[in-house]
């Protein structure tokens, strides 16, 4: 029974010791992995500064995960000959470079991502996080004086600010007022139609929505009350998912993390690049 006990104990140490070291050597190579991707983003940045664009093929050939979205930039094959334009963005620096090759075409200030969280109470919880994207993108296409199309987000993140509900307006939707009137959608537009039958058409734009009894009206697409004009600045360059380069109506935010993900220049930077940049150009965000 001794020597049965004895064999049983040191088995149970046996294990238990196997068991710490398979989780130490894990942890270990859960940390040189991390240690890795760090290592592998900060070349992929300097890389692309310094327009060493083709040495990506070689850090393509050592890269064992895509989930990174930098990995964007080396899955796509994102090398360009010296003669063809790009864009370089930098998040931390919160500047712009257009280049060609070493050669600086334009430069200038932006701002940038605030990275900040909002969760919304009218959408079953779901996060929101304002972080500009980083890897390779594409400008996917160009607009003079866009108008913003703002999404449910920017209602919640009103309402939170100024104390108020929110209530979703569907087309069909009618909201009796204490006056008698009722808000309706008629056509494009949201308006408050009186007993006599005459319309009004009601107006929105940033910061001043549309509230009826203490709660801010996200109004249904489609509607005037929901295209803003002037928030996007002068000029836009499409990068895809929601995201531009664009201008501002609030140029101090320029050289900040600001944005909701957008990469904001001042009007007159904006106007300048636009003329310069063509649909298809390659955009680097580190």
């Amino acid at each position: 029974m001794g020597i049965a006990n004895t064999l049983t104990h040191g088995g149970k140490w046996v294990w238990g010791t196997l068991l710490a070291f398979t989780l130490a050597a894990a942890a270990s190579a859960m940390l040189l992995t991390k240690t890795a991707d760090l290592r592998y983003e900060r070349d992929v940045n300097r890389m692309v500064f310094n327009d060493n664009l083709g040495l990506l093929e070689e850090v393509k050939a050592k890269l064992g995960s895509s989930t990174d979205s930098l990995n964007r930039l080396v899955g796509e094959n994102p090398v360009v000959s010296a003669t063809t334009p790009y864009l370089v963005i930098s998040i931390e620096e919160h500047h712009l470079w257009y280049k060609r090759g070493t050669e600086v075409l334009f430069d200038a200030p932006v701002a940038t991502g605030s990275g900040k969280s909002l969760v919304s109470t009218a959408g079953g919880g779901k996060q929101y996080k304002f972080d500009t994207p980083r890897g390779r993108l594409t400008v996917e296409g160009k607009d003079v004086n866009p108008e913003w199309v703002p999404p449910d987000w920017h209602f919640q993140e009103q309402a939170n600010k100024r104390g108020l509900g929110l209530v979703h307006m569907d087309r069909g939707t009618v909201i009796p007022q204490s006056d008698g009137s009722v808000v309706k959608t008629s056509g494009a537009e949201i308006v408050r139609q009186y007993a006599d039958g005459h319309q009004v058409p009601l107006t929105a734009t940033e910061g001043h929505e549309i509230v009826l009894n203490g709660n801010i009206v996200i109004p249904p697409y489609g509607v005037n009350q929901r295209r803003y004009a002037g928030v996007l600045g002068t000029r836009r360059l499409e990068l895809g998912d929601g995201y531009g380069i664009h201008g501002t109506n609030d140029p101090a935010s320029i050289g900040h993390a600001a944005s909701h993900g957008c990469v904001r220049l001042r009007n007159e930077d904006i106007e300048k690049l636009y003329d310069m940049v063509s649909v298809g150009t390659p955009v680097y965000i580190y």
